[in-house]
């Protein structure tokens, strides 16, 4: 292939991902899938290694980046098949990220996967929303080492009836099942479609010429970074159990056009569930340095072959099962983007930005109803972006690991019993300089009947840190009919009780200009 058609080669199968998602999004039952978004879908040759993917969610696809070679490789494939998982120490992220796999089949010759990953709102956890404060994974809902779910094309029953079955609202899970398995059809019908045109070989090929190229990009990106070893630490808020300003430090070390990324010293798992398996971890690193390279790059396992990655068996970003990691998956790997960030920030300060929210807000909850299923509901709610060179933070948007929408308030108020009464900018929390950090936002709910609630948030305590002279932003607050909650915390709620979520700003750049005297 020259260049114009490794380009076209590339964009049909980023095309293929798209549909993928477009499929799973009309198809899906639940409003987290539907409307919030909160799903990817991807592309991988026979050996597991990354191709292609949407521009979903971060977290998703480069956790699915890093261990589905793994994952392909441990097991023998048939036409037509699927394997179904959601185990964070086996490909996964946390429980409610439920992933789907099905080999693309030519000739009886396996050329690639196709993959999508969705957040289920209710996973079989005790409490509503399936994002509890739990101090082991068990306690986080059903666990799902990789299971066939669809054998030769027909879906094995016993299988889709186990995992609805520890759900409250079967017909909800079945019709997001029925959507990621559609959405996976769809990719292998289309990644046939293109072999058919094309042939195996040029395929095959083609997959070998593109991480090739996107390996060329990241290195001219890398070769951009001075020589040097570049350290930064921050804390954790807590992990809802008592445990307080957990250190993370990290060290990034540019030597010979590689970069060596090591989480030594960051301290060990703890009780709750704000630890990260390292698949997670390895997705904040990719993040981090793919948001550095020429927007051109290929988002494929290329981009990725420079990077060494480094952290501790049994610490808080490389825990071991059984650990319960529900919180790291959203919050800690958010926070990992900065620390790494704020390390690269002594490198190429002009290029990197300031901190941004730091955490995803999770807000779950909902009620249970033995007659009727009850209700689950979740969602991550956005904040202020870091400032940097190029220009102020993004006020209230969705950051760094995260790239899903807001629930919109006529959805969330016909679907559930609650009323939005305020969702607006949080003016003045950005924090100030030169280029000032994005503010964040209010959003306040009123309850129309009682329910469970749980929150999983962060940068309650430590605020959002500024560069080079410029401000931290604010802190973000919880509270509950005017009173303070923890960063973390479970509670219930009666009809008209009221939940205000203030979220975080993202920190600015460079100090502000002095006055002329």
């Amino acid at each position: 292939m020259d260049a114009i058609q490794l380009s076209i080669f590339s964009s049909r199968i980023s095309a293929v991902c798209d549909e993928m998602g477009a499929v799973l999004r009309r198809a899906a039952f639940s409003p987290n899938i539907r409307d919030r978004l909160d799903y990817s879908c991807a592309v991988f040759d026979p050996d597991g290694q990354l191709c292609a993917q949407a521009a979903h969610i971060p977290v998703h696809l480069g956790s699915m980046a890093y261990a589905m070679a793994d994952l392909v490789q441990c097991r023998d494939w048939l036409p037509g098949d699927m394997v179904v998982l959601n185990d964070p120490f086996q490909g996964g992220t946390h429980l409610p990220d439920v992933t789907l796999i099905a080999p693309v089949f030519v000739d009886q010759h396996c050329a690639g996967f196709v993959a999508n990953r969705a957040h289920h709102a209710d996973i079989g956890a005790e409490s509503p929303g399936s994002m509890p404060i739990g101090k082991h994974l068990e306690q986080e809902g059903l666990l799902i080492e990789p299971t066939v779910l669809v054998r030769g094309g027909i879906v094995q029953s016993p299988v889709l009836d186990w995992i609805s079955g520890a759900t409250h609202n079967t017909a909800i899970t079945r019709g997001d099942f029925s959507a990621q398995i559609s959405a996976n059809r769809s990719g292998v019908n289309r990644i046939q479609e293109l072999i058919a045109a094309m042939g195996i070989d040029a395929w095959l090929n083609g997959l070998k010429l593109l991480n090739d190229y996107a390996e060329r990009m990241a290195r001219a990106a890398l070769d951009e970074l001075p020589d040097g070893s570049y350290r930064f630490e921050d804390v954790m808020d807590d992990d809802g159990q008592g445990n307080n300003d957990i250190r993370l430090q990290v060290s990034v070390t540019v030597d010979a056009q590689r970069v060596k990324v090591d989480f030594s010293g960051t301290d060990e798992q703890v009780k709750g569930n704000i630890n990260c398996p390292l698949p997670v971890t390895a997705a904040a690193v990719f993040y981090v340095f793919r948001c550095l390279m020429d927007q051109r790059t290929p988002a494929c396992a290329g981009s990725f072959r420079l990077i060494e990655l480094r952290a501790p068996q049994g610490c808080l970003v490389n825990a071991s099962p059984p650990s319960a990691v529900a919180a790291g998956n959203v919050e800690t790997s958010s926070r990992l983007v900065d620390l790494v960030l704020g390390a690269l920030a002594q490198a190429i300060p002009d290029r990197v930005a300031a901190a941004s929210q730091g955490t995803m807000n999770n807000l779950a909850m909902g009620a249970r109803d033995d007659e009727r299923g009850g209700w689950d509901y979740y969602e991550t709610i956005a904040g202020g972006m870091g400032a940097g060179r190029q220009g102020g933070g993004v006020d209230a948007v969705q950051t760094h690991m995260t790239n899903t929408l807001n629930t919109p308030i006529e959805v969330l108020e016909s679907a559930y019993p609650l009323r939005i009464r305020r969702y607006q900018l949080r003016r003045g929390s950005g924090g100030q300089g030169q280029r000032k950090g994005g503010d964040g936002l209010v959003r306040e709910y009123e309850f129309l009947a009682p329910a469970e609630v749980t929150l999983l948030t962060e940068r309650r305590h430590h605020r959002p840190w500024g560069l080079l002279g410029g401000s931290d932003g604010l802190s973000g607050e919880n509270r509950l009919n005017g009173a303070m909650l923890p960063a973390k915390a479970a509670f219930s709620v009666k009809s008209g009780d009221r939940l205000m979520i203030a979220t975080p700003g993202g920190g600015g750049f460079l100090a502000p200009l002095q006055p002329i005297m």
